[in-house]
């Protein structure tokens, strides 16, 4: 809704239909005047809403995001990559089998960690990648640009097949209005008896047949201008034939030189641009390919950590009381062997941390060991810091960077072929719209002749029925040569126009 809220004030501002003047103005009647338009339109007006609101327009644009982020991502290959990772973990208790018929019940225990990474690889291919995205975003700009081009030239042409067909309706309307005249005097002549009921009859049926073909003219209109609407990528604002084209396009002779025009072509067409990026970025191709037979040079570094907690304490007590008596045994025995020789005897239970008893552990040692289980989830224990530095240079690939290199160059003759073939065609386009662009000039000098004739041989028509020497039948004649003739007028007039819109978009860009 927002988009159309701007487009309804943008058209509000602009002027009357009624005050613009077409090269076809002469054929509206005074008698029977177009409706006044409660919208008008420009054509800079539709292209604005076009490049705003075209579907297609819009999605050649989107092109533009990935395009960028693939030079920074070129960009950012040069340098290390960073990757930080964490877990957590949990071990339910159980027995540990450690084989010879040996079990030990487990306890239960909290698991975490961290890990941090640097990673960096420096080889020919990340070094010309930089180049070969850059050539293809300039493809891709290159490509927005044609997208444009053909934008404008498919609106230009929509915006000329409606003023034509408006023109169109003005012929239809002044083909009503010379037989509702003709009916009029065949009804004049049938009542002084110059003419017979056959001849009002004959007109009225041709009156009819003429308002049946307005309103087909109209219907063609309302058609043109709802196709308008559609390529610029909106609805209607309001009823359709409400709507109004307010600009005029005046016919001048043409003064384009073909050889200037070819060399315009050469220089500034989009997709013949579009096409020699792209042929230098497989150039760029080709050298990446080439790469890959010199030396890799790589290097990382890593630091880690982890914790482990134990969830049963009176596990972690226990199994350390046992271990303590062991050591008590031990011990001992130790003790046993020194006094035999009279040498002095340890306490065994200070050294192994049990109380006078040897049946429980000293209570700092307890708490000792409960503050050390004490980790999770960040109390970490750190690794050794590692690091490594290595140069690589594969010495056979089974052919696979030959036949990738082959497949580089083929790219690249590819694409230089297709940039010739394509410049090719533009200047052949460019020499075939300036013929016909020449054509459809002199088709209006013609055109304008026949329609002076016609109009011509239905004023003598007209004034031989009235003076009761002709009949109803050579003004009927007459009167279809008329809007024949300046049919093909109006259709000479437009065709013209058009034929400079097709020429602008063999050319590449505007040229009025």
């Amino acid at each position: 809704m927002t988009r159309w809220f701007g487009f309804v004030a943008l058209l509000a501002l602009c002027p009357d239909a009624g005050a613009a003047q077409d090269t076809t103005a002469a054929l509206r009647p005074d008698s029977a005047p177009a409706s006044v338009p409660s919208v008008t339109l420009s054509l800079q007006e539709a292209l604005t809403q076009a490049r705003a609101n075209s579907p297609a327009y819009r999605q050649t644009l989107n092109d533009a995001g990935p395009a960028k982020w693939g030079v920074r991502n070129a960009y950012g290959n040069l340098l290390p990559s960073l990757s930080v990772g964490s877990e957590l973990g949990y071990t339910g208790s159980g027995q540990s089998n450690f084989g010879g018929g040996f079990v030990r019940p487990t306890s239960a225990f909290l698991t975490s960690g961290y890990n941090l990474g640097l990673q960096w690889a420096l080889n020919g291919r990340a070094l010309s990648a930089p180049a070969e995205q850059k050539a293809l975003q300039r493809a891709t700009e290159e490509d927005i640009s044609g997208a444009g081009v053909a934008l404008r030239a498919e609106i230009e042409s929509q915006y000329l097949s409606t003023l034509q067909a408006t023109a169109q309706v003005a012929v239809a309307r002044q083909q009503v209005t010379r037989n509702a005249d003709f009916l009029r005097l065949a009804n004049a002549r049938y009542q002084v008896g110059q003419a017979t009921l056959l001849e009002v009859r004959q007109a009225e049926v041709i009156k009819g047949q003429s308002d049946v073909a307005l309103l087909r003219a109209v219907q063609a209109e309302n058609e043109a201008k709802l196709d308008l609407l559609r390529r610029i990528g909106v609805e209607p604002p309001v009823m359709v034939d409400r709507i109004g084209l307010s600009d005029s396009f005046p016919v001048t002779q043409p003064a384009f030189q073909l050889d200037s025009l070819l060399r315009l072509a050469d220089e500034q067409n989009p997709s013949l641009r579009s096409l020699r990026a792209r042929r230098s970025a497989a150039s760029f191709g080709v050298r990446s390919a080439k790469s890959e037979f010199l030396p890799t040079l790589s290097a990382q570094a890593g630091w880690s950590g982890f914790t482990q907690q134990f969830t049963s304490e009176g596990f972690l007590l226990d199994q350390r009381l046992a271990d303590a008596q062991s050591l008590v045994a031990g011990c001992q025995s130790t003790n046993e062997v020194r006094a035999a020789v009279g040498l002095g005897i340890t306490d065994c239970f200070a050294v192994a941390g049990l109380d006078g008893t040897g049946a429980a552990l000293q209570g700092p040692v307890s708490q000792q060991i409960l503050n050390a289980n004490n980790v999770f989830p960040f109390d970490y224990t750190g690794q050794p810091f590692q690091a490594s530095l290595r140069v690589s240079l594969p010495i056979f690939t089974g052919f696979g960077r030959s036949l990738r290199l082959s497949q580089a160059r083929a790219q690249e003759q590819d694409a230089d072929e297709g940039a010739r073939a394509r410049r090719l065609q533009v200047r052949s386009e460019v020499h075939a719209r300036y013929l016909g662009l020449q054509t459809s000039f002199q088709a209006i000098a013609v055109q304008e002749a026949n329609r002076s004739a016609a109009r011509d041989q239905l004023r003598l028509a007209q004034d031989r029925y009235r003076l009761g020497a002709g009949t109803s039948l050579e003004v009927s004649d007459a009167q279809n040569a008329v809007q024949r003739a300046e049919g093909d007028y109006v259709n000479a007039v437009y065709d013209y126009h058009k034929s400079i819109a097709a020429l602008e978009g063999a050319v590449g860009r505007p040229l009025r």
